[in-house]
C-alpha cells in the first residue's frame, strides 16, 4: 500500500513539473520569447528588384537569427510569379513590386490576407549609360530622343506599367513606343543600359544604385503617377511553414530590416 502511494506521489510531482514548464514558455512566449522553428523552410516569391538588398543583407540577417530556418528566394517580375503561383509555385511569401498582384492572389484566395503588409515604397527614374552624353534632362525629352528605350514589359512587370503610365501620362506614350525595347523583368532593364544595348531605360531607384554602370537623368514626375511605388508583402495561405512564413514578413518590420531597406534606396511605407 505504502508503495501505492509513494508511486501516486511521484505522477502527480511529474504532473505537476509539467505544468510549470509549460506555464514557464507560455510566460516566455507572452515576453517575446521566439518562437521553435528549428527545421522550417521559407520558400521566397520576391520582384527582381529586391534581389540585393535580400541575397546580400536580409535573408543572412534572418538566417543568423532563426538559425534552424533555411529561406529559399525565387525572383522575378512580380506579373511572372504571380502567374507561377497561381499555377502552383511552392512558395510560402510573396512580395511583389505592386499590389496590383498581391490584390489578385488575394482575390483568388491565395493569400493569408491578415500578413499583407504595404511596407515599403520606390521611385521610378530615367537612366543612360554612365558614359553617355546624351542631352536629355527629363522624361519628356524621350519624345525627340534618339535611341533605343528599354522598359519592362507592362503586361506583366511592374516597373513597365509604371513608366507605361508615366509615358502616357505625359502625353508621349505614341511618340515613344516605336523605340521601345521590353525588358522580362526590371533587371534585363537595367543590364541593357548598363551594357549599352539601350539607350535610356526607365527603371527604379534602387536597381540604379546598385550599379555605376548607369547614371539617374531624373525622377518621374509627381503628377506622371497616379499611386505611389508600393511593395506589399504577404503570407501564401497554404504555406508549408507558416509560422516560418509568418516570422519572416514580421522581421520584414524591424528597424534592423527596415534601415537595411533604406540603404538600398526604398523609402518606408508610412
Amino acid at each position: 500500500m505504502k508503495s501505492n502511494r509513494m508511486l501516486i506521489v511521484a505522477v502527480l510531482a511529474l504532473i505537476a513539473i509539467i505544468s510549470v514548464g509549460s506555464c514557464a514558455a507560455g510566460f516566455l512566449d507572452f515576453l517575446g520569447g521566439q518562437p521553435d522553428l528549428d527545421g522550417q523552410e521559407v520558400n521566397l516569391a520576391a520582384a527582381a528588384s529586391l534581389k540585393n538588398v535580400y541575397d546580400d543583407e536580409l535573408i543572412p540577417m534572418f538566417e543568423e537569427k532563426y538559425p534552424g530556418v533555411k529561406v529559399t528566394p525565387t525572383y522575378a517580375s512580380s506579373g511572372d510569379l504571380q502567374t507561377q503561383i497561381e499555377n502552383g509555385l511552392e512558395t510560402d511569401v510573396f512580395m511583389s513590386a505592386a499590389t496590383k498582384q498581391m490584390d489578385a492572389l488575394a482575390d483568388e484566395g491565395l493569400i493569408d490576407n491578415d500578413t499583407v503588409v504595404e511596407s515599403l515604397e520606390n521611385k521610378v527614374v530615367l537612366i543612360v549609360p554612365a558614359d553617355s552624353d546624351a542631352n536629355i534632362t527629363s522624361f519628356e525629352d524621350l519624345k525627340d530622343a534618339d535611341g533605343t528605350i528599354a522598359i519592362g514589359d507592362p503586361e506583366s512587370v511592374p516597373a513597365g506599367q509604371y513608366a507605361k503610365e508615366a509615358l502616357t501620362n505625359l502625353g508621349i506614350w505614341d511618340a515613344v513606343e516605336p523605340k521601345l525595347s521590353l525588358g522580362t523583368d526590371v533587371t534585363a532593364v537595367l543590364n541593357q543600359v548598363a551594357q549599352g544595348s539601350a539607350d535610356y531605360g526607365i527603371v527604379y531607384a534602387t536597381d540604379a544604385k546598385s550599379t555605376d554602370d548607369v547614371k539617374v537623368v531624373c525622377e518621374a514626375p509627381d503628377d506622371a503617377l497616379e499611386t505611389p511605388v508600393i511593395y506589399p508583402v504577404g503570407v501564401i495561405k497554404d504555406a508549408n511553414d507558416a509560422d516560418a512564413a509568418k516570422a519572416f514578413v514580421d522581421f520584414l518590420q524591424t528597424q534592423e530590416a527596415q534601415d537595411k531597406f533604406v540603404e538600398y534606396g526604398f523609402t518606408i511605407h508610412e
